[in-house]
């Protein structure tokens, strides 16, 4: 077992293992948990799916991935690098063409890890990367405008597409809800301002709790503002094993295999970009072939049981080892943890209003925009790196990831091909 390239790293972890860094991991555990709870909500309602999903995702994908995977302290779980794909999957397939393009991308993702392709991924354009992750944050960004506002869609109308969206929120514009702004603004505030004074208790948390308070006990503040509760049904209980409703026929898997291929090389991106400043950050060396092994594993087991897709979580992953996390126990307390809550305190998700939602997701995609970095590629990278770069954004915001990665990807190559024959040529 000791040379075996799959090995898992809580096998390794295990060996001189205290009871001090077992507390250590436990409360590491317990204040991810914390963090990815409200996280985990928002995240399942921008992926077009019920808020409890997010928490079923963050649960199974979670202990998996730290039981199997490659890395000393990768949090898995939902994160917002998959809300846009997951919303048009179950807008156009629903949830059964979802279970099965992720089933897929999880046995891609498995074969990966027993190639040894861990190493492929750091191949992929740093542009397209850049591109991608900056258009995501946009269409996050725009598809949480409704809820901020508080605005109300006509009969019918049910936009997938960014473009889309935009359109409905100009149409819908004269529906505004004061209210809903107000809860909204007020969420935001706490969000960016309360880190700067106090850093131990999760900023959405607190929006969460005081938002729900102010909606609920002064009624002139909550007129037409919606709470989770007014627009999803929040079940108690363990989720029921769902891998009954995938479509299992040649053609249902020949349609779903574009999908499920952008969810694999998405998840084997983020969660081995997430194991490298992992790394940095326990002094740490991951196993990237186990990691994608654990991943496609966790993926199949998230929505076997209710779940979406699910890779490595950067911010959950930092949060982790910033309060003492060094190993995956601590992955796997955090997934414990919310199941704890899922079974006894998910009813009061229903309290949570929809504006405030907006406003997390909204901090979400600011803090996953790579402004800085689009804005540094631009100025300093080769004019073919930037324009892969822009053409990845651009078609991740008007059509969708898969044909932006695509499109990017063979760009990147044609740019590559005609340098090395003009250095032939030469």
């Amino acid at each position: 077992m000791k040379d075996f390239y799959l090995k898992p790293k809580l096998i390794s972890c295990l060996k001189g293992y205290s009871s001090k860094q077992f507390i250590n991991d436990i409360v590491a555990g317990i204040i991810v948990a914390i963090i990815a709870l409200p996280l985990s909500i928002a995240l399942a309602l921008a992926s077009g799916v019920e808020p409890a999903q997010g928490v079923y995702t963050a649960i199974f994908a979670g202990f998996t991935v730290s039981l199997l995977g490659g890395s000393r302290i990768q949090i898995a779980g939902p994160t917002a690098a998959f809300a846009t794909v997951v919303a048009g999957i179950v807008a156009t397939k629903g949830m059964g063409g979802l279970i099965t393009a992720t089933v897929l991308a999880g046995i891609i993702l498995i074969i990966m890890g027993l190639l040894k392709l861990g190493s492929l991924i750091k191949y992929i354009p740093h542009s397209i990367t850049i591109g991608f992750t900056s258009g995501i944050a946009v269409t996050i960004l725009i598809g949480q405008i409704k809820d901020f506002l508080g605005l109300s869609y006509a009969n019918g109308v049910k936009p997938i597409e960014t473009i889309e969206k935009i359109e409905a929120n100009i149409e819908a514009i004269s529906t505004f809800n004061w209210q809903a702004l107000l809860i909204g603004a007020l969420s935001l505030a706490i969000l960016i301002v309360y880190p700067k004074f106090e850093k131990r208790i999760p900023p959405s948390l607190i929006a969460v709790i005081v938002c729900s308070l102010v909606v609920g006990l002064i009624p002139a503040l909550s007129k037409g503002v919606n709470t989770i509760g007014d627009l999803y049904t929040i079940p108690s209980g363990l989720p029921a094993f769902t891998l009954g409703d995938m479509d299992f026929s040649i053609n249902s898997i020949l349609a779903a295999l574009p999908n499920a291929v952008t969810i694999a090389v998405l998840a084997g991106i983020e969660s081995l970009l997430s194991c490298v400043v992992a790394d940095t950050m326990v002094n740490s060396k991951h196993n990237s072939n186990a990691e994608l092994v654990a991943q496609g594993i966790g993926n199949i087991a998230s929505v076997a049981f209710g779940g979406i897709p699910a890779t490595g979580a950067i911010a959950r992953t930092a949060a982790n080892a910033k309060n003492g996390g060094k190993t995956p126990v601590a992955g796997m307390v955090h997934a414990v943890v919310l199941l704890l809550v899922l079974l006894f305190l998910m009813p009061y998700a229903a309290l949570i209003p929809m504006p405030t939602i907006a406003a997390i997701l909204f901090m979400v995609a600011y803090n996953m925009s790579e402004y800085k970095e689009f804005a540094h590629t631009l100025k300093t990278a080769h004019i073919t790196d930037s324009l892969v770069m822009v053409v990845t954004f651009a078609l991740t915001v008007i059509f969708d990831l898969v044909v932006a990665i695509a499109v990017g990807l063979a760009l990147a190559i044609i740019f590559n091909l005609i340098f090395k024959s003009k250095k032939a040529v030469s």
